[in-house]
């Protein structure tokens, strides 16, 4: 049984944290470039462990790290050699476990009896797996439009992921795959790390499919069979798509359900912004619960106070 399964064995819902670049923009930090939010890696790390941390204060039971948009290849070309490249990526993970262990020595100093009592399970440490497209910087992680194929997705993700592993994560995020051949491409580097344990969140166009177009169902369906997937899900997708989305997800396993959308805004991959009006994140979360999602946090431009909502629902079912 895998740190999921166990946790949702005690534990009716797993709170994932929030977005990490908008949150790190919105707090005064320059992410323009085709790094991102990476930059904070080397520009700020204490901003870096400071979100992570509020989020875990905020509720959240996993925080992602600020690896998402950090490759070997996109640190290099801004000069950074490939030794202090695959140090910041590694640095990454250790950034969100050290924040995972302050939090959790700080709560526990700060309450009485076993684990602060029992209201929440002891904090897991994932390492961001973002896609090819948040490499290429040209939002295609929102459209599926990719020249590479199946081998060239493995080569380019083989790298990171033995970085990312080094450090020991509790488990992978891999995340925002607008293609099951993204999918694919992961897992065939996976087979070289047997302990290995990942969760596979697709971008979504609509109701029914990824933005490259597969049905989400059939995602799942292929999902099913893979021991070290730990759950399926779809995350940086309108809230509006999400309950049916995860009716979809249903159709094709039982593996527990992950969703983290961002606030129902559109991405301008030329202006590099986000365009309309954001939706009002907390009037969802109780219907994809209901739904059948099990885990459940947000992306881009959610915020602390929106996974603290999350965690309000954990704790009122704990109740129940």
């Amino acid at each position: 049984m895998n740190a999921i399964e166990q946790i949702l064995q005690e534990y009716p819902l797993l709170v994932l944290d929030g977005a990490f670049g908008t949150e790190v923009a919105r707090r005064g930090f320059d992410t323009s470039g085709n790094l991102w939010a990476a930059k904070a890696l080397f520009e700020r790390p204490d901003l870096v462990k400071a979100v992570h941390r509020d989020y875990f204060e905020a509720g959240a039971d996993i925080a992602t790290s600020a690896s998402y948009q950090a490759t070997v290849e996109g640190f290099e070309s801004k000069g950074f050699t490939h030794a202090q490249a695959a140090e910041l990526i590694r640095q990454s993970v250790r950034l969100v476990q050290e924040a995972k262990f302050e939090f959790w020595h700080a709560r526990n100093r700060n309450t009485t009896g076993a684990a602060g009592h029992g209201l929440r399970p002891y904090p897991l440490a994932a390492a961001s797996v973002g896609p090819y497209g948040a490499y290429l910087a040209d939002g295609s992680e929102y459209t599926g439009v990719y020249a590479a194929g199946r081998n060239e997705l493995a080569d380019f993700h083989a790298e990171r992921l033995s970085l990312l592993l080094e450090e020991k994560p509790d488990i992978l995020a891999c995340e925002t795959l607008p293609l099951l051949l993204e999918a694919e491409a992961i897992l065939q580097e996976i087979k070289k790390y047997p302990d290995a344990l990942l969760w596979i969140s697709f971008s979504c166009k609509d109701g029914k499919h990824t933005c490259g177009g597969d049905l989400l169902t059939d995602c799942a369906r292929f999902l099913d069979k893979e021991p070290r997937v730990a759950a399926v899900g779809v995350n940086c997708t309108d809230p509006d798509y999400v309950s049916e989305l995860i009716g979809e997800i249903k159709k094709g396993t039982n593996k527990p359900v992950i969703v983290y959308p961002n606030r129902g805004e559109t991405y301008d991959a030329e202006e590099k912004s986000w365009k309309g009006a954001p939706h009002p994140y907390h009037v969802y979360v109780k219907s994809w619960f209901e739904s059948g999602a099990r885990i459940i946090g947000g992306c881009c431009r959610t915020t602390p106070e929106d996974i603290c909502g999350i965690a309000e629902l954990r704790a009122a079912l704990l109740r129940q």
